[in-house]
């Protein structure tokens, strides 16, 4: 079975909305859509291939804001520095137009979040264990709560020669049902009066994200899939390899994954929210929800 859904055709005038359905849908399921070509033409490779001023001790990557046009995590003169800014902008916009066709039933509603280069090599970098590539994961954000929206991520393998390699194991759902008790779901879930808490200091303008139940556990599951030693070593693994100038979208909050190698890679990240959804039962927080038996978003 392939380790993907290909994507044929876009672009042509042969796609229309029922194919754009489609491809949610697959996303939804935990699928990965992948293009053996990127769907538009990426800018600046080389220049970015050629870049060794990456402030790798206090940034894992290159992060762009789209919506402030701040770059952070790249150490370079200031010419190298706004050529990288230009680059990333490009593509950024380019992934947001492409999305916005391929998966039409978003379009209207995705949120943008940050863009990133990851130009260092994945294979043995030196990380803390909760910011770790290679360990197996599914994706939550600390200072940037989704409140149940999904984390869809966009990439291009921009290296010349070098597969960007993956692996997964069983998705969102199946690992939810068989570890969310374990991992803290019920605590998290009865702890009302500390969201409540926090809330307030958000409203005043004290700096603490309004972390809702969901966004608390999937930030504790992240960190419990990285510190189970025996999850690592004995779940079912299934090893991928992005070609060359290949690009993939996936959910990663619901396909857990690691890095094991790769270098120079752009990626977009968008956040879906749960109304935009086509199959929104299926989404972590629709799991998450039957198992607590209670809304865990608010």
């Amino acid at each position: 079975m392939p380790p993907w859904v290909e994507v044929r055709d876009f672009g042509s005038p042969e796609w229309n909305a029922e194919r754009a359905r489609a491809c949610c849908e697959a996303l939804e399921s935990n699928q990965i859509l992948f293009f053996r070509q990127p769907p538009f033409v990426v800018e600046g490779c080389d220049f970015l291939t050629a870049q060794r001023s990456l402030d790798s001790a206090v940034h894992k990557n290159v992060s762009y804001r789209p919506a402030s046009a701040a770059m952070r995590g790249f150490s370079g003169d200031p010419k190298t520095a706004a050529e990288m800014r230009r680059i990333l902008a490009l593509y950024s916009a380019r992934a947001v137009e492409c999305v916005q066709k391929l998966l039409l039933p978003y379009a209207a509603k995705l949120r943008l979040d940050y863009a990133s280069f990851r130009g260092l090599e994945e294979a043995g970098r030196n990380l803390p264990l909760h910011k770790r590539n290679d360990l197996l994961h599914v994706d939550a954000f600390p200072s940037r709560p989704t409140r149940g929206g999904r984390i869809l991520r966009f990439f291009t393998n921009i290296h010349p020669s070098k597969t960007r390699v993956w692996i997964t194991t069983e998705r969102f759902p199946e690992l939810a049902r068989r570890f969310a008790g374990e991992a803290g779901l019920k605590q998290v879930a009865a702890a009302r009066a500390r969201r409540k808490f926090g809330h307030l200091l958000h409203v005043f303008g004290l700096p603490v994200p309004d972390r809702s139940a969901y966004d608390e556990f999937m930030l504790r599951f992240h960190d419990w899939l990285k510190e189970n030693t025996r999850f690592q070593s004995e779940c079912a693994k299934d090893k991928i390899e992005f070609p060359p100038m290949s690009t993939w979208l996936v959910f990663t909050d619901g396909v857990p994954h690691a890095v094991l190698s790769g270098q120079y890679a752009l990626e977009q990240t968008f956040i879906i929210p749960r109304e935009a959804l086509v199959t929104p039962q299926q989404a972590p927080i629709g799991v998450l929800e039957e198992i607590a038996g209670m809304q865990l978003a608010g």
